[in-house]
């Protein structure tokens, strides 16, 4: 068991510390609290036969009794050798980290697990998010699992699988006319008022720390070595920030190598990239979107929390900020589909987009080890996609009628129907020679 010493809040700002308890902001200055550790030593082996989800990193994460877990088997997710994708767009070690095969398809499922488990630690009552879908039904799946009643805020105009996903596991949904950020202040007045557990506001912290799995996944399954380019799409940037805050902890347990080579970018989409913005102006300042219009609905964060300190990340490990529109994000989801079988919802096309814009920028080396993270399921969004997909011919159940009205990109079908007809009349013919022998 971990000690409760071991683990302590520390201000982003002004540093000062405070002890590990249900608080997310500091009392001195207001800025952001994050979980810092001091870890017993940590081996390779000791991952070695361990259950096949981000909870086999126990020791890297802020639970103290691992009886207070609250687990739907999340994390060790496929790290994908995208040779297919990789060749059409010139690169020879690309790899796709296909978050979209979660428990409740998304990534969302890690910060979601990491502040629910927090939150029965603490001893409270009941949990829940501000959402713009996909954390919606991470956190009700979650709390489901772990008794607890969930309130999910979330704009009205969300996708209506994402909706119904978050409904069926018994959340109590409040929608929200207006933006994400609308649902989040009203979210972040109810939590504090009536001492409920917002995973992605006053449990933030925490909520946060379940994110930089996905460095510590794709570390161990490229065998414990660092990438050299990773795309990681961007709303409110609290994953880019701590997928770097994983990889500096690998390292500071002697489980990498240095990780100052890494190339850090964020990819955001068109209609909703502030931080692109700030970063192409070469600004600090970002501004935030009042009114985000993007087919990445799930990205469509127009006030980024973390922002200001993905600017920070960018700097620190050379890499850019990209945006991609909405026919971009739509030819990457097929292209996406079309050669490595994965189907993403709008944000895994954003980074896929913006993957194949820096390759044509000659911004990736085509040799460079890089990770593109698809953190979604193309199932959860598809009214999305549906537009630019062909219409499905009906076909009435007469093949002779329908055989003869079909077009030369149904030659296939034509042929297969002549082989039927030819090996039926053989059949016919060959009952009756035997029937004549008899």
């Amino acid at each position: 068991m971990f000690d409760m010493r071991k683990i302590f809040l520390r201000c982003r700002e002004c540093k000062k510390e405070y002890d590990p308890t249900f608080k997310y902001i500091c009392d001195e200055c207001f800025g952001p609290l994050d979980v810092h550790y001091n870890f017993p030593p940590i081996t390779k082996d000791i991952f070695t036969n361990r259950e096949q989800t981000y909870w086999r990193y126990f020791e890297l994460l802020p639970i103290i009794d691992k009886s207070n877990i609250v687990s739907i088997n999340a994390g060790m997710t496929p790290l994908v050798r995208a040779e297919k994708l990789g060749k059409k767009i010139g690169l020879s070690n690309l790899y796709i980290k296909n978050d979209s095969v979660n428990p409740t398809f998304s990534f969302k499922d890690r910060p979601a697990g990491v502040a629910i488990s927090k939150a029965k630690e603490f001893g409270l009552s009941s949990v829940g998010c501000a959402s713009t879908g996909n954390l919606a039904a991470a956190t009700a799946a979650h709390a489901a699992k772990g008794n607890f009643p969930c309130y999910i805020f979330a704009p009205s105009d969300i996708e209506h699988a994402k909706i119904a996903q978050a409904l069926s596991y018994g959340a109590n949904y409040i929608a929200v006319d207006g933006t994400y950020d609308d649902a989040n202040r009203i979210a972040a007045q109810i939590g504090d008022s009536k001492n409920i557990g917002i995973v992605n506001i006053n449990m933030r912290s925490y909520y946060v720390e379940g994110s930089k799995t996905l460095a510590y996944e794709v570390a161990e399954q490229l065998d414990w070595q660092v990438p050299d380019q990773l795309i990681v799409p961007t709303g409110s940037g609290a994953m880019l920030n701590a997928i770097c805050k994983g990889f500096e902890e690998l390292e500071t347990v002697s489980l990498v190598n240095k990780v100052s080579k890494m190339h850090m970018n964020c990819a955001q989409p068109h209609g909703c990239a502030p931080i692109v913005d700030a970063f192409k102006n070469n600004s600090t300042d970002v501004v935030p979107v009042e009114n985000p219009d993007t087919v990445a609905k799930s990205l469509a964060i127009g006030d980024p929390g973390d922002g200001r300190y993905v600017l920070k990340r960018l700097q620190q490990y050379n890499g850019i900020a990209q945006e991609s529109n909405n026919k971009e994000i739509l030819d990457a989801i097929l292209l996406l589909a079309r050669t490595e079988g994965i189907f993403t919802e709008p944000a895994g096309g954003v980074s896929v987009a913006v993957l194949k814009k820096m390759v044509e920028d000659g911004k990736i080396d085509k040799d460079e080890t890089t990770v593109c993270y698809v953190t979604g399921n193309g199932l959860k969004a598809t009214e999305s996609i549906m537009e630019i997909l062909p219409k499905p011919q009906v076909m009435q159940a007469d093949v002779d009628r329908k055989s003869t009205r079909l077009n030369s990109s149904h030659a296939l079908i034509s042929y297969a129907v002549f082989c039927l007809k030819k090996k039926k009349k053989k059949h016919t013919t060959t009952n009756t020679t035997n029937t004549t022998v008899t």
